[in-house]
């Protein structure tokens, strides 16, 4: 018969009891991150210092797009089989996309901005906008389930890549989920948004909004007008209390929301509604599409330092400067 302590527990179980379990402080919390894996990542917000951001060059696959796919329903180059589209009736300038990209990079690193890049995807031809497969919270990345045929695929490997980082993969969307990170948006610490579109359906938002929830993040969904796909389209955080919206394609609950938040909205010049699609580096600077000129000025108005970049011929497959970025590192 086995002795049994004075505690009542049995010396063989006795270690144990000893050695743990300790779940506080939380996995989240940063000197456990910094101890277990190496750093705090992920991010808390959409403002903070960019420390690393995840990129992937422009799909060599994007030559093969021709000038005999014109749709004119569609106003682009659009293939039958489904595998891109064009905005546009002139094919990609290949020369130019690939100026625009390194631009990019350059004003990132400018920014002493760390950029980590994803091995090329050749067919993949939407593989350019690293923000849609995964989002990023505080302790790693949340993998997304992408929409559209065309883009499956990439979330493997994006994973693969942040992984070998030693990044935290906090959870996956499955099932019949459908998310993209393009449409998450962090308002606050312990507040974030979720555009319901044709892309992004209530399940992937269920799904997200668990995974958030140990985190204490509370996730809003926000239904997005017509075939509106993603939020970061039409909203962008510039600093806590600043951002900048095309507010006819958002809804009015989500702007009283806004407002009650202490988020002041400035909106782009009418002609320049993609001037949303930019990325904040520190609060109140962006690294913002050259051509919106006008939108500049506007923010330049509230004390905000704009970087400009050309990205108008990438802009013609379908995302921009935000899209083409999936912050890994914010300060928080």
């Amino acid at each position: 018969m086995n002795a049994i302590a004075d505690d009542g527990v049995q010396p063989e179980h006795y270690y144990h009891k000893l050695v743990g379990p300790e779940p506080e402080p939380a996995f989240h919390d940063p000197a456990e991150l910094e101890r277990y894996w190496g750093r705090r990542w992920g991010a808390a917000d959409e403002v903070s210092p960019l420390r690393t951001v995840l990129v992937r060059r422009p799909a060599s696959g994007l030559a093969a797009i021709t000038e005999e796919a014109w749709d004119p329903r569609a106003g682009a180059l659009v293939d039958p089989r489904r595998r891109w589209y064009w905005r546009g009736g002139k094919a990609p300038n290949m020369q130019l996309v690939m100026e625009q990209h390194a631009a990019l990079l350059s004003a990132l690193r400018a920014e002493d901005v760390e950029v980590v890049e994803a091995p090329e995807m050749p067919e993949h031809t939407k593989s350019v906008f690293t923000r849609d497969p995964m989002l990023t919270v505080p302790g790693g990345a949340v993998i997304t389930r992408l929409a559209p045929r065309m883009r499956r695929g990439e979330e493997a490997s994006i994973t693969r890549t942040v992984a070998a980082l030693g990044m935290p993969i906090l959870g996956t969307i499955t099932g019949t989920g459908l998310a993209e990170g393009g449409t998450f948006v962090k308002l606050r610490r312990d507040l974030a948004v979720f555009g319901l579109s044709i892309r992004c359906n209530p399940e992937g938002a269920r799904q997200l909004a668990a995974i958030l929830e140990p985190l204490g993040i509370e996730l809003v969904t926000v239904p997005l007008p017509g075939y509106t796909i993603h939020v970061d389209g039409q909203f962008h955080m510039v600093d806590d209390d600043l951002a900048l919206a095309n507010t006819h394609r958002l809804p009015y609950e989500f702007l009283a929301r806004l407002d009650d938040l202490g988020i002041k909205v400035v909106s782009p010049h009418p002609d320049e509604q993609y001037a949303c699609n930019s990325l904040t580096v520190r609060p109140r600077r962006l690294l913002f599409p050259a051509h919106c000129v006008r939108t500049a000025d506007r923010l330049a108005a509230e004390g905000v330092e704009i970087v400009p970049v050309p990205y108008d011929e990438i802009l013609k497959n379908g995302g921009g400067i935000h899209c083409s970025t999936m912050e890994l590192v914010r300060d928080w």
